[in-house]
């Protein structure tokens, strides 16, 4: 009797466990139908974000290398035979450093030169002197043998012919011994003759011929043509002062100095070899002032210009960003295979120590900024033309015509059509 009542207990829990999955089934079976709707799609749970007031900002990214901001060639300035070197690449040096020598006869020679260059000077001044006294005393000679000359007008003169007295009221006639008629009486007019200008008196040393006045000098042939004696002998003195000036350099040039401080990169020599003039022998890199040297494609090159912010990132250096500024855009492109890019140098704000060059650095560019602005997330404005833009508000998903600005990477500004608290769809 219990065998079977247990049997039977058995039977209908079995039968109950059946049922109550089949209406699981069912119920599940018609809420995802519920769920998905007729078109079996499910749909997207729409998120709202309120619409608030930050930054908003546009940047661009590549990567660069790690330059030092100036590079020297040093080089002789006087072919020879190298005698001394001081440094090898890697050492550090400061400015005024001596780093390499040429032997002694090569100093030497370039000593004679600049004695034979200061002796030309010397005697071109010399020239010059003179040819400014020559034309000096020719000048004053001149001058004194111009002189004033006193002018007096003499008083006129008059003549006149005696004229016989008559009785008055009588004629006395005349006749002549042939018995011609008397001949009228005549009247000599006076004459007054031209004033005369006395000639000037010479002095001794003036007179033709005559010997100097005593503690005087003659005068030379003239002062023609001293302008020109000085101008060659100026001419003279300006050409011996640039050899000098030459001599000098090139005797200097027999040693390398570091004009900078920096670190030694190449040495092209060694002791005991011969080098040409002007033939880079140390190239010396200021690795105080590292600068990075990056490239950015054409589209994102457009908006990049002198002066606007940065960061640096360093491989060696996780975790760490650097302030930079961009100092250099460059004019003309690069053609890297079927893209064009541009090249730009940042400098650091504080540059770190112990920077290596050419290692990787990876660069951003902060091209635009709204420092306070309205915003909403820039995956919310849909249908953008020019300043216009499309965004759903609520959570019904209304369209609203809006008003932006900067449309940056994360968020754009809003300008008009929303405000500061109105619930929009983060995305659509």
């Amino acid at each position: 009797m219990k065998d079977g009542q247990t049997r039977l207990w058995r039977t209908r829990r079995v039968r109950w466990g059946a049922a109550i999955a089949g209406a699981t089934l069912v119920l599940g079976a018609a809420g995802a139908w519920a769920f998905t709707g007729d078109d079996g799609e499910v749909p997207t749970r729409r998120a709202t974000v309120a619409v608030d007031r930050g930054p908003v900002e546009i940047e661009v990214a590549t990567t660069g290398t790690v330059q030092p901001a100036t590079t020297r060639a040093l080089s002789f300035t006087v072919s020879g035979t190298v005698a001394s070197v001081a440094v090898r690449p890697g050492t550090v040096v400061r400015a005024g450093q001596r780093l390499a020598t040429l032997s002694d006869e090569d100093v030497a020679t370039a000593a004679d030169a600049v004695g034979r260059a200061e002796q030309d000077l010397a005697d071109a001044r010399n020239a010059l002197t003179k040819a400014r006294e020559s034309t000096d005393a020719a000048s004053s000679c001149a001058t004194a043998a111009v002189r004033p000359v006193a002018w007096t007008s003499p008083q006129p003169t008059e003549t006149a012919s005696p004229t016989p007295s008559a009785p008055s009221g009588s004629a006395t006639p005349t006749t002549s011994p042939s018995g011609a008629p008397p001949a009228s009486p005549t009247r000599t007019v006076p004459t007054h003759p031209a004033p005369t200008r006395p000639a000037p008196a010479r002095t001794g040393a003036e007179q033709p011929g005559a010997p100097p006045a005593p503690g005087g000098t003659a005068c030379p042939g003239g002062s023609q043509g001293g302008g020109d004696r000085i101008l060659d002998a100026q001419r003279r003195v300006n050409q011996a002062e640039a050899a000098v000036a030459e001599a000098e350099s090139t005797r200097s040039g027999a040693t390398i100095t570091a004009p900078i401080r920096g670190t030694v990169l190449a040495v092209a020599g060694k002791v005991g070899g011969t080098v040409g003039r002007g033939a880079t022998f140390i190239t010396l890199a200021d690795t105080f002032g590292m600068q990075v040297e990056a490239k950015f494609p054409e589209a994102d090159a457009a908006a990049i210009a002198v002066g606007q912010s940065a960061t640096v990132r360093l491989a060696d250096r996780a975790g760490q960003t650097f302030p930079a500024t961009v100092v250099q855009v460059d004019p003309a492109g690069t053609a890297d295979g079927r893209m064009v890019r541009y090249g730009a140098v940042l400098s650091f704000a504080d540059a770190p120590e112990s920077l290596l060059i050419g290692q990787t650095a990876a660069v951003t560019v902060r091209t635009g900024s709204v420092p306070d602005a309205l915003r909403v997330p820039s995956t919310a404005v849909h249908d953008v033309t020019d300043d216009r833009g499309t965004v759903r508000v609520d959570a019904t998903g209304e369209s609203r015509t809006v008003t932006i600005g900067l449309r940056g990477d994360q968020y754009t500004e809003v300008t008009d059509g929303l405000t500061a608290g109105d619930l929009v769809l983060r995305s659509w």
